[in-house]
Parts: C-alpha cells; structure tokens; sequence
C-alpha cells in the first residue's frame, strides 16, 4: 500500500500573479507525482485553499484536477483546515464532496448526554485503510474537539488507521516556534500507524510510544517571504506500507519549482549608496535565470534614510539578469534619523492570539479562559464574507445571529 500526505498548500495565497500561478503549479506537479508513483490514495491535511471562497480560476483549476485523479480511481480524503473553514461553517471542501471529487473524513457525532466527541471512521475502498481526523480552526478553537473527544473506540479499531489533524502539536515544533500556542501530542488518540497534519509549514516526523508516525510535511510551496527565505521549496510525504512484514517507509519528497538565491546583509554603519552598490555587485555575475530573490536588509545606516536606497535600480537590474520575483525586507532596518517601525514576519494567527492575551482582564466581567474564548468566538463570527446572492440586511442579520450565539443572548 502507497499513499501521499500533502498539507497547507494555501492555494490562491499570494497576492502576485506571477508568485500565485507558481503556488498553482507546485500543486498540479504534487498531484502528477502522486500519480506517477502510483499511490492508492492522496490525503489533505487541511488548508487547500487560503480561503473558504477561493477564486473561481483556482478552484477550476482545482476541480478539473481533482476530477483526473477520480478517473483514476484515486481517491482524496481531506480535512478543513483554519483557512477552509469559515466561521459559518461552510467550505468550499462540501462543495468538492458534494461532487464527488474527495471525502471529508472529519465526520461524527455528539452524544447529548456525555457532550463527547464521537468521530467516524472512513474505509478506503480498496486499501480498507480506515482514515478519521478533526478539522482545524483559527485561534486554537479546535482544542474543544480534542478536549471532548472520545478515544477509546480509536483506540481499540483494529486495522491500519490514520488520523489526520490540522493543528499546532508542541513535539513538532521547531525551536524558533516554540513559544508559540501549541497543545501535547497526548491530544491525539494513541495506536494509529499515521498521524498526518498540517497547519504549521515546517516539515517535522516523530514516533513515540503510543504515536507512531505524527508528522508535518510542511507547506507545498513557500507561502511568504520568511518561509522561501528559510526552505526555498515545499514538499509532502509519500508512505509506503508493507502489510506482509508491517513494516512503514515515509519519504518526504522535496518539491522545488524554482530557483531561489537568497542575500543577508548588515547595513549597520554603511550609507544608502553603498548598501545599493554591494546589493548590486553581490549578484553582478550571478545567473538568476528564472530564480527568486530575497533580500533582508537590518541594521542602523550610517546617514540619509532607507528609502534613499535605490531599489528601483536594484530591481530593474536583478529582472534584467532573469530574475523570475524579487522580493524585499526592512523590518530591522533603520536610520539615526527615525526609530523604526517593527513590523513582525510571524504567522498573522500568531500576532492576534498574542495581542488578544495581552489585552484580556482588563475589564474583568469573566474569568481568563472564559473571556479568551469568547473573544476568539466574537472575532472569528465577524471574519467573514457576504455569500454569493446573499442580501445586506440578511448578511447582517446572520452575523447578529452568530454574535448573539456566542455571547448567549
């Protein structure tokens, strides 16, 4: 038995056509993988799209070739990640369910007497692999799932399991997100043979007693400056299962659809004109032939301000080489003249929980937690968008209702 693990693909992230079609492309080439090593299966661990309504030319693209894979007779299991689901609850994934192009194993129940969680398993036809998983969502609201979830039945199912999960697991962490909200890998249900998340974009495996194979395949394709800064590529996992010897190959396969030639440089005592002319001679007799580039500049300038760097000159001469996108940083860049400005390059979800906590308490009509969650509530039930044919007053009207749910009234 084969199959693929491919998560975060966030397609239709990148505001840039050129950067989006590349996005694209990195998906349409997964796939063609997937086929060429003849997996019975592909999963997604959440986050196909950036957004629950995805642009209709990203999703043609997507639907035809969902479609191809279900003329060869390869099924897509899939969960919604915190950017497919939107705080409605709707998702273009029921959209692409409903037409027969994947399964959404995130499916089960509540038992209205203990409040738990009963999840359902899903049977690959042909494998008899049998696949659950829980959704993600914005904020951490997914660890009520966790929290209620009822294990045992999990637990206890014989045959080859596989629970997907969109989520932020603190065992996988790399050090530079350590601090980050993140919940013990003891969340998840024991004795399954794969764990395939998503939700963070960096590639990650671990087997610990009880959990074997919980893994991060990270990003298909860079979805920010810091990311190609740091990987330079995507990729995603390919398992390959030998149920006569059980023994489990995973392999993760690096998906690199450009060039990348990355610069660091330390600006600290030097003038705009020398920090323009040593941009320029460090890439004078490079070949940058359809290859992205990144620039991160910081330090203190020794006179005149950063925009007296000459970055249209900069650019201009980097395309002239073959540049396929440049792409710049300034954040930790700055003059004698001004105090900067910090801008952070961490995940946006991050920065709102972080200032969401350092704001609660302040009035305190409800405990922490309480006051925590509902904030999250309140803010996820007003991110969202008027439905396609949806008047105003009936938009306003759903969002009051949402509101009105979440505080109880």
């Amino acid at each position: 038995m084969k199959y693929a693990h491919l998560a975060d693909l966030h397609l239709g992230s990148w505001r840039d056509q050129k950067m989006r079609d590349l996005s694209t492309q990195s998906f349409l080439k997964a796939i063609d993988t997937c086929v060429s090593e003849n997996v019975d299966f592909i999963l997604f661990a959440g986050d196909l799209f950036n957004t629950s309504l995805p642009a209709l030319d990203t999703l043609k693209i997507v639907t035809k070739k969902l479609k191809e894979l279900s003329e060869q007779n390869i099924p897509v299991y899939i969960i919604a990640g915190s950017h497919d689901f939107s705080p409605s609850g709707k998702t273009m994934i029921d959209v692409l369910e409903n037409a027969g192009l994947l399964v959404n194993v995130c499916k089960g129940s509540i038992n209205p007497e203990t409040q738990e969680l009963h999840l359902n398993f899903i049977i690959d036809p042909k494998t008899q692999t049998k696949i659950t998983g829980i959704l993600g969502r914005k904020g951490q609201l997914d660890q009520g799932y966790y929290q209620s979830l009822h294990r045992l039945n999990l637990e206890q199912e014989n045959g080859y399991k596989i629970f997907m999960f969109h989520t932020t697991i603190a065992e996988l962490l790399p050090n530079d997100m350590a601090m980050i909200d993140s919940q013990p890998v003891t969340f998840l249900p024991q004795t399954f043979n794969y764990y395939a998340g998503g939700h963070i974009h960096h590639p990650n495996l671990i087997s610990l007693p009880g959990y074997q194979a919980v893994t991060y395949p990270g990003a298909l394709f860079p979805n920010n400056f810091q990311e190609f800064e740091k990987y330079s590529k995507g990729g995603f996992y390919i398992i390959d299962y030998d149920p006569n010897t059980n023994k489990q190959e995973e392999k993760w396969i690096p998906l690199e659809m450009i060039k990348h030639e990355g610069l660091n440089l330390s600006c600290n005592n030097k003038s705009p004109e020398v920090i323009t002319y040593e941009i320029l001679n460090h890439f004078s007799n490079k070949d940058l032939h359809e290859t992205i580039i990144t620039l991160r500049l910081k330090g203190t300038l020794s006179s005149g301000r950063v925009s007296d760097i000459n970055f249209k000159h900069i650019v201009e001469q980097l395309y002239s080489q073959g540049a396929y996108f440049v792409m710049k940083n300034t954040a930790k860049l700055q003059s004698e003249e001004f105090e900067e400005i910090q801008l952070s390059t961490m995940d946006p979800e991050v920065i709102e929980d972080t200032i969401i906590k350092e704001h609660l308490q302040q009035i305190k009509i409800f405990d922490y937690d309480t006051e925590l969650n509902l904030t999250k509530n309140l803010i996820s039930s007003l991110n969202t968008t008027k439905k396609e044919g949806e008047t105003i007053t009936d938009f306003q009207k759903r969002i009051e209702s949402e509101i009105a749910k979440n505080l109880g009234i």
